[in-house]
């Protein structure tokens, strides 16, 4: 397979929607219940520009295979060095190095911009996400018993860290 890394555009933000709101709206490896339109990830795109925080996609030719995007864990400027990612991938490239080829990128271009900590916030009942987490560095920190709740139930949340 062969796909390339970059910096997203507004070009793909139709892709990107429909990848995040298929995992909204059809998984619980995500507490939200609202599905992410185009606009949602325009105003996505700008906020990370004005940031100077990443927003990668992978693409084959046109197509938009997985993305990954990041930003400060937790408002204040006491956080300004620890940040916290989201990563979607279509189910047909899992496993094929594009999840890991985005988290290098939004890991160097975090560490560029002075970040000292990623972490990464998993349902726990996403045992393949937690199991790629740690083949890349990245160590489990609490379980928080019962925080999410979507479908009817309350599910826990995983949240690791990686020092950069």
């Amino acid at each position: 397979m062969t796909f390339l890394v970059g910096p997203a555009e507004r070009t793909d933000a139709a892709q990107i929607s429909a990848l995040w709101s298929r995992a909204i709206r059809e998984t619980d490896i995500t507490f939200n219940s609202v599905e992410k339109s185009e606009a949602d990830i325009f105003s996505l795109l700008a906020e990370k520009s004005a940031t100077g925080q990443g927003f990668f996609v992978a693409r084959e030719d046109t197509r938009v295979l997985g993305f990954a995007v990041y930003g400060q864990f937790r408002g204040g400027g006491g956080y300004a060095r620890t940040m916290e990612h989201t990563i979607y991938l279509a189910d047909s490239v899992q496993g094929r190095g594009v999840g890991r080829a985005l988290m290098a990128a939004i890991e160097d271009h975090a560490r560029a911009g002075g970040a000292h900590s990623m972490w990464g916030g998993i349902t726990a009942t996403n045992t393949s996400s937690i199991a790629f987490h740690a083949r890349l560095g990245y160590v489990e920190m609490a379980r928080l018993p019962e925080v999410g709740y979507k479908w009817g139930r309350l599910m826990d949340l995983v949240l690791m860290r990686k020092l950069l």
